[in-house]
This record gives structure tokens, C-alpha cells and sequence, in this order.
């Protein structure tokens, strides 16, 4: 039963938490910001085979070689080793960080976007996972610059894909959880106020509370149909609130069945699939229905061979998963409307 459910909930899902939450890192030597025009600096590049060029369903095709946008994805936390010595920040030549990287949110996350444009994923100095855990005011601090060490790098990424590879093409902004903070900023530095925003298709910011003032012109996203704005969602099983729920907040939930903010549920019928724990068997429909409660995005839990073991209800390295088919046909749905209102 034990390996079972350690089977299960390490495949299912594209990453996993730290237990390490009080450890003490020492601080790093700050290494030089790391060169992008390698090509073994990015997870997933047009000009490259990885990971981000598959797909789980012989009904999808990648199609990044005819694709007439970009999608700029920023990866979750991957770096959770509690093992050996800890440092604040990861090392991009970590062959077995990578692999993990690669055979994770790459595989399972960034591949739902191959239909819509072409991959750009940076590795990049992520933090370690305990920065979010950490509660001194010594190692917030600390904490924080490893958060800035990791952007500058996510930064450096996509001032070199502007220069090298878009050449005016249209872009999508994506991520998860600790990508998802880098995105922001991203987003912030880059889009807001500046003319990139008119080749802004549309930004799924994934995994983290983003609050509708965090953007001061680029608003959520109402319908399917939206462009130049964002989406935004955190799973947790129905009836679930975490010790952190606000009530009454300003945070923005997408349903992404719906692609609406309102209440309204939406049964798991219309789930188009789910992506499980082994990428090459494929999606499974009518897996989890969805419905907006506060600040959260509610769902049913999952049932699948196994699922009787899994007895978390906070689903968050699932958003993704979740909600592949509905991802990957929304992203090529804003795609197009975007491309069809640029020839009006």
C-alpha cells in the first residue's frame, strides 16, 4: 500500500513539496547570470527536442513548426532536495535537477501549450521550496534574494528570447507556482505600460494569489474568448479551506472549465481530460468538475485507479493536470481570435 501510494501521488503530479521547512540554508556564492544563448539553458526551445514537444493524446499535434505565436513559460519549483548541502539557489548544470525538471512540468505542464505556439522555457537559479516556508525575519530576507537571484536569471531569458527569436510575433505568458511570482514581475518590467503589451495573446499565471491591483492596465480575463489579459486558479478539493483562505479578497479565480469568474458550476462532464500520472497513456475525460468558492477554485475529488490512497486535498501541483484538454484548446482558441482581430 505504501508504495502504492508514493507511486501515485510522485507521478500523478508534476513536482512535490519540501518536508524541510525550518532547515537554515547558508547563503550561496552568487554564480554569473546565466548565459541564454547556450542552448542547454532552456527546458523547452523550438530549437530543440525536449519534452515540451510531446503529447499524451494521438488526437493532439505538436504544432510548434507552423505556429504563429509564442508561449514563454516560466517552471514551478522543481528544487526540493532536503538531502546533503542545501543552498538558497539551484545550479542549472544539475544533470539530475534537470531530468527531474524535464520529465516534470515540462512533460506535463508546458506541453499543453505545443498546439498553440512555440515553447520557450529557461532553466533558470530557481529557489529552493522552503523560501516559502521560512519565517524568521533573517531568512525572509534571505529568502527574497534568492527570489531575485532566480528572476534575474527568468529575466535575462526573456530580454534574450525579445532580441533573438520573436521578431514581433504574438506571446504567451505562462507558468506555475514559483514561476508564476516571476511571470508577475515579468509582466510588470516588460508589458505593462510598455508597447510589448500589444503582442500580449493572453497569461495563465497558475498556482499563486494574484490580486486584481497586482497589474495596473492588464485585467482578468471574463470569457473563453479573451485577449490581452490573464487567468489564474488554485485547486483544492471541495469543502477544503487553507489556513492562509481570505475571505472577502480581491484575489482573481478563473474556472477553467468555463474560462468566467463567476460561481457557477460546471460539472466534471465537460472536463474535456485529465492528465494522470503516466504522460503516454493518455487523458482521461470527466475526471474533476470545477466551481469558483472565494478566493479558491473547488473541485471534486479525482477517481482513478489509485486515487483511494491519495488523501491530500490541496491539489495545487495539479492545476495544471487538472485541466489539460481545456488548457491546450483555450490557449489555441485565444490564439486565434488574437491573430484573426490583428487583421481587422
Amino acid at each position: 500500500m505504501k508504495v502504492i501510494l508514493l507511486i501515485v501521488i510522485s507521478l500523478i503530479l508534476s513536482s512535490a513539496c519540501s518536508t524541510t521547512k525550518d532547515r537554515i540554508f547558508p547563503i550561496e556564492k552568487v554564480s554569473q547570470l546565466t548565459d541564454y544563448s547556450n542552448i542547454d539553458s532552456w527546458a523547452a526551445s523550438p530549437f530543440k527536442v525536449d519534452n515540451a514537444d510531446e503529447c499524451p493524446s494521438p488526437n493532439f499535434v505538436n504544432n510548434q513548426e507552423n505556429a504563429e505565436a509564442d508561449v514563454f513559460f516560466v517552471h514551478p519549483t522543481t528544487y526540493t532536495t532536503n538531502k546533503g548541502e542545501i543552498t538558497w539557489n539551484a545550479d542549472i548544470s544539475d544533470a539530475k535537477l534537470n531530468k527531474k525538471t524535464d520529465e516534470g512540468t515540462i512533460l506535463f505542464q508546458a506541453s499543453v501549450f505545443n498546439g498553440a505556439g512555440r515553447i520557450f522555457a529557461p532553466r533558470y537559479r530557481q529557489a529552493h521550496i522552503n523560501v516559502f516556508y521560512l519565517k524568521s525575519p533573517d531568512q525572509k530576507d534571505s529568502a527574497k534574494k534568492a527570489l531575485d537571484l532566480a528572476y534575474e536569471d527568468v529575466k535575462a531569458s526573456f530580454e534574450y528570447y525579445l532580441e533573438n527569436y520573436n521578431n514581433g510575433r504574438p506571446i504567451i505568458i505562462a507558468s506555475h507556482s514559483q514561476g508564476t511570482l516571476h511571470a508577475v514581475r515579468l509582466i510588470n518590467d516588460f508589458f505593462e505600460g510598455k508597447e510589448l503589451m500589444e503582442q500580449l495573446v493572453v497569461a495563465y499565471l497558475i498556482g499563486m494569489p494574484i490580486r486584481e491591483d497586482t497589474f495596473e492596465t492588464l485585467k482578468p480575463c471574463k470569457d473563453k474568448d479573451d485577449i490581452d489579459c490573464f487567468n489564474s486558479w488554485r485547486s483544492y478539493q471541495r469543502g477544503y479551506l487553507p489556513k492562509y483562505h481570505e475571505a472577502n479578497s480581491n484575489i482573481i479565480v478563473t474556472n477553467p472549465l468555463s474560462w468566467t469568474r463567476d460561481h457557477k458550476y460546471v460539472p466534471k462532464e465537460e472536463n474535456d481530460g485529465t492528465l494522470l500520472f503516466k504522460f503516454n497513456k493518455g487523458l482521461k475525460p470527466n475526471i474533476v468538475d470545477a466551481q469558483i468558492y472565494e478566493d479558491h477554485l473547488w473541485i471534486n475529488k479525482p477517481k482513478f485507479r489509485g486515487s483511494a490512497f491519495v488523501t491530500f486535498k490541496n491539489y495545487h501541483i495539479a492545476d495544471y493536470n487538472l485541466f489539460y484538454a481545456d488548457i491546450r484548446a483555450n490557449a489555441v482558441d485565444r490564439v486565434n481570435t488574437f491573430l484573426e482581430k490583428s487583421k481587422e
